[in-house]
Parts: structure tokens; sequence; C-alpha cells
């Protein structure tokens, strides 16, 4: 069966399997009906919401009715297809689950607990299709009800993720250009209008280091420069690098490099070669 044209049978869901070989290209194209695709081997890509994105073994695709999409593949790509149209769910199904979690296409790849739960629901759907008669369908519904939430849970999380590494990289940016009017980590909390422990928390699971880690890293790391290839007083450098007081400085200092700030620029400056001959 093509990728391009569904055609369901009366129970309203209809799964199979759809093999790309090496430069296949399914082109842009769409359904009336929802689909998740499953990929069981291969890699490709897939094109959803106009955006290119890699796609391979276990990701999947949850593809919603008139939303254009195209698949290239640059292997053997082994997809499992699980095509269904809404209205095999009632009202407060669809309204509740389909619509406010479903209501763009997006492609997720799912942890491996997670991923391992999909595919005994998927397999558990192509026995109760191969098995004729109603109370197969009627099974097939309930799997496919315990499918789409699971997948639910699994994209909302990879979302939230993806939103936290988001947020990270803006909080370790701005440190990067205001590290030297940074006092403490209240600072970076009300610039980014979140809570303090919220920041530490999706900071630290980013970067193994707290924010006030990280700006410590960065100031001390400037300071070894500043130490080693210029001639700035080090009460200079303290001022321009944010350090409230000299004595901050020279404590962070030793904690850091296990020296103070004036012995670390006598031995670099002692290892310097000799450039007047």
């Amino acid at each position: 069966m093509s990728l391009q044209w569904i055609e369901l049978p009366a129970e309203g869901m209809l799964m199979y399997e759809f093999q790309h070989v090496d430069g296949d290209v399914v082109k842009p194209h769409h359904h009336q009906v929802h689909q998740i695709l499953y990929a069981l081997e291969g890699q490709g890509k897939i094109t959803l919401n106009g955006k290119s994105s890699e796609y391979s073994q276990d990701r999947v695709a949850v593809i919603v009715p008139n939303s254009e999409h195209a698949i290239v593949s640059d292997s053997r790509l082994t997809v499992l297809v699980l095509a269904f149209d809404e209205r095999i769910f009632d009202t407060p199904m669809r309204q509740e689950l389909l619509h406010p979690y479903f209501g763009m296409s997006q492609l997720g790849k799912p942890n491996p607990l997670t991923g391992g739960e999909l595919r005994q629901l998927l397999r558990k759907m192509l026995y109760e299709q191969s098995s004729a008669g109603k109370l197969g369908a009627i099974a097939m519904k309930i799997i496919l009800s315990e499918l789409l939430i699971v997948l639910a849970r699994s994209l909302h999380m990879q979302q939230a993720t993806d939103a936290n590494s988001l947020r990270a990289e803006r909080i370790r940016h701005y440190i990067d250009t205001h590290y030297f009017e940074i006092v403490n980590a209240g600072d970076i909390a009300a610039k980014q209008g979140i809570s303090l422990r919220y920041i530490n928390n999706i900071f630290k699971e980013q970067y193994s280091l707290t924010p006030m880690q990280y700006l410590t890293d960065i100031r001390i790391g400037m300071a070894k420069q500043m130490l080693a290839e210029t001639d700035k007083d080090i009460a200079s450098i303290c001022f321009e690098l944010g350090f409230e007081t000299v004595s901050t400085f020279y404590r962070i200092f030793k904690d850091a490099v296990q020296m103070p700030p004036n012995k670390y620029r006598t031995l670099h400056k002692m290892q310097e070669p000799d450039r007047s001959g």
C-alpha cells in the first residue's frame, strides 16, 4: 500500500508495512486521516510542517489530517504505518486527548522504556488486526487509545526537555555576555523571569554546573588570560570581571587555581620564551 493513498476499512483503522529502498522519494502529500509512522529500520529524512529532520529506527512521526509531509530514504527504510479516522473515538476522547496533544504533526524519538512500550502495543494491534471479527476491531481501538496516551506523554516530555535546553542555552549566553555585572544567581533569575530553583535545575541538567559555577569558570578563565597576557593591575582585573572586592577575587581564584593570582602571573611570566633576540 502506498503512503500517499490510504483507504481505511469499515473499522476506521489500518496497519501496514511500507518499504523504501535507497533513494526512494515520497513526494509532499497529505491525507484526510491521522497517521502514526514508526520506523522499524533504516534511515532517511522526513519533512513535517515544512521542516526536514532525520528519520531513523525507532523514531515516531504523528501526522494529522491535511498536514503535508514527505519522506526520502537514504537506505532501505521500513516503516510501520498506523492510519485511523478520528471519528472512531467519542467526543471526549477527541477533545481531551487527540486535539490537544496531536493538533499538529510532530516527530519524536521515545526513550528506551517508552519505545519498548510502544513496540508492544503496535505488536498487539497487528495481532488483533489479523484476528477477524468485531472483538478484534474493539481491541484495536482500545490499544490505539492506550498508544496515543503513551505517545502524548512521551512527546510532551520531549517538548519540555527541548524547551528547557533552549532556556539553559539562553541563560548561558546571558552569562557569557553579562559576566561583569552579575552579582548573584538572583540577578540571573530576575533577568530571565523564572525562579531561581528552576534556573539551577535546568542549567545543571544541561551543563552539569549551576549558573554561578559557570559564571565563576568564565571569570577565572578570563582572569588567567589577563594575568598571563597583560600587565593590568590585579585590582583592575578584579574590577573588570565583576568581582566586588579584591579579597573575594583572591579567595575564588586561589580555590579554583590552587594559587593566588600574583603567583600565577609570576609563574607564567617565567615560562614565557625570551623573544628579545
